[in-house]
C-alpha cells in the first residue's frame, strides 16, 4: 500500500471523530454564533503559528524529509491574521488567549518542528490537507451563516488563491507522502502521529464545546 493511502486508512476513524465533534456540528449547523467561529479562529492562529513560524520557517526549509512540504502556496498564517483582524478589529491580539488544549497541539507542532521531521510532516498533512477539503465547508458554512463576503475576509483562510486545482494540489501532495525516504518503521511512527494530531485537535473541539455549551 502507497504511504499516501496507509495513513489515509489508518487515521480514517480518528479524523472522522474529529469531524463528528459537537462544537463542529454545532458551527456547521448554524447553531452557534459568530463569536463561536472567531474564537475557533483564534486557536487555529495558535496552531498555525507553530506550524508556518520558528524552526518551521527556518531549518525544515532545506530538510530533505519536510521541505518539500513547504509550499508557499498553503501558508495561512497571514490569511488568518486578516481574518481575525476583520472579526476583531486592530486590536484582536489584545486578550488573545490559548485553550490548554490548543496550547499542547501547538506545542506538539513545535516540538517535531525542532526534534522530529517526519513528525512535523504528520501535522502538515493533517491541517493543510483538512483545510483543502473539509475546510471548504466551513467556509461555505461561514459565508451564509454569518454574511461574510464570498472568499472575502473573515473566511480568507480557507482560500487558496495559489492553488488553481486543488484535486490535482492534493495528488502531488499524496505523491510527496509516497516518496518520502523513510523505513517502515519510521513510516509506521509517522502514521501515530497523525492520530495524535487529530486527538490533539479533538482536544480543542471539546474545550470549545464546554465554553460555547448549548443549552438544552
Amino acid at each position: 500500500m502507497e504511504f499516501s493511502a496507509l495513513i489515509r486508512t489508518a487515521s480514517r476513524e480518528a479524523h472522522s471523530d474529529v469531524g463528528s465533534s459537537s462544537f463542529m456540528t454545532d458551527l456547521l449547523g448554524g447553531r452557534l454564533g459568530v463569536a463561536a467561529y472567531r474564537r475557533y479562529s483564534e486557536q487555529l492562529w495558535f496552531v498555525y503559528r507553530a506550524l508556518e513560524s520558528g524552526p518551521a520557517a527556518g531549518a525544515l526549509a532545506a530538510d530533505p524529509v519536510a521541505g518539500p512540504f513547504l509550499r508557499p502556496e498553503l501558508a495561512r498564517l497571514a490569511e488568518l491574521e486578516r481574518d481575525l483582524a476583520h472579526l476583531g478589529g486592530p486590536d484582536w491580539r489584545t486578550g488573545l488567549t490559548a485553550l490548554p488544549a490548543t496550547a499542547a497541539y501547538a506545542a506538539r507542532i513545535a516540538e517535531c518542528a525542532r526534534d522530529w521531521p517526519a513528525g512535523y510532516v504528520a501535522h502538515h498533512y493533517t491541517r493543510y490537507m483538512g483545510d483543502l477539503s473539509g475546510g471548504q465547508i466551513v467556509r461555505d458554512t461561514a459565508e451564509k451563516t454569518w454574511g461574510f463576503d464570498r472568499k472575502g475576509d473573515g473566511v480568507r483562510f480557507y482560500v487558496f488563491e495559489s492553488i488553481g486545482n486543488p484535486a490535482a494540489f492534493k495528488r502531488e501532495y499524496r505523491a510527496l507522502l509516497d516518496a518520502l525516504p523513510l523505513d517502515d518503521l519510521e513510516k509506521q511512527r509517522v502514521v501515530e502521529e497523525c492520530k495524535r494530531a487529530y486527538a490533539l485537535n479533538a482536544g480543542i473541539f471539546r474545550e470549545l464545546a464546554e465554553e460555547f455549551r448549548l443549552s438544552a
